[in-house]
C-alpha cells in the first residue's frame, strides 16, 4: 500500500487539501466517494479544483456567463475483456468526459488569452497529479491501475461580447472484475 502526502490545493467551496496524508489507493483517494455514480464522482472531483474561475458546474450544458462550466459525459468504452481458467472476467474500460468552461476574453486580448491557456494547463497538470498520487476517485476494482487524464485543452469558440468557451478532454481508465 502506498502512502500519499498531498502538499497543495484547495476546493471550490474553500476547503483545503494541503494537509492530506494517508492511504491513497485503498479507498479511492483517501476521500469517501460513497455510492456515487461515475458522473457524480467526476463532478465532485472537478469541483475540488480550487480556482475562482469555475463558480458553477452543470451537466450537459453551460451558461454563457464567465466562470461557469459544464461537464459533458461521453460514455463508457470497453477497451478489453479477458477470462481466466477459473471463469473470472476482467474488463478494462474508459469513461470519457469533456469539460467546457466559459472564461472572460475580449477580442484581440492576448493577455487574457494567455491567462486562460495557462489556467487550462494548470488544471490538466492538477488532474495528472491527483491521478498519479492516488487522490482521484476510484471507478473500478483495481485502484492502483486506474488512470485519469485531462488533455487537449483548447479554445473552442469566442464571441464579441468578451467571453470564450474552452474545452478540455478528460478520461478515466479502470478495470472491473466479475
Amino acid at each position: 500500500m502506498a502512502d500519499a502526502s498531498y502538499t497543495g490545493g484547495s476546493t471550490l467551496d474553500g476547503g483545503d487539501f494541503s494537509s492530506y496524508s494517508g492511504g491513497a489507493y485503498e479507498d479511492g483517494g483517501g476521500f469517501d466517494w460513497g455510492e456515487q455514480t461515475a458522473l457524480e464522482r467526476m463532478r465532485d472531483f472537478v469541483t475540488r479544483y480550487g480556482d475562482e474561475r469555475i463558480n458553477s458546474l452543470t451537466i450537459d450544458y453551460t451558461d454563457q456567463v464567465p466562470s461557469s462550466a459544464g461537464l459533458f459525459p461521453g460514455g463508457l468504452v470497453e477497451l478489453s475483456r479477458t477470462k481466466d481458467i477459473m471463469g473470472h472476467v476482467s474488463v478494462e474500460s474508459q469513461y470519457n468526459f469533456a469539460l467546457y468552461t466559459v472564461l472572460e476574453k475580449s477580442p484581440e486580448d492576448d493577455a487574457g488569452a494567455t491567462d486562460n491557456a495557462e489556467w487550462q494547463m494548470r488544471f490538466q497538470e492538477w488532474v495528472q497529479e491527483q491521478s498519479a498520487m492516488g487522490l482521484a476517485p476510484s471507478f473500478g476494482d483495481e485502484p492502483r491501475k486506474e488512470r485519469m487524464v485531462a488533455q487537449n485543452g483548447e479554445l473552442y469558440s469566442a464571441d464579441e461580447e468578451g467571453t470564450a468557451l474552452y474545452v478540455i478532454q478528460m478520461s478515466v481508465s479502470f478495470t472491473k472484475n466479475y
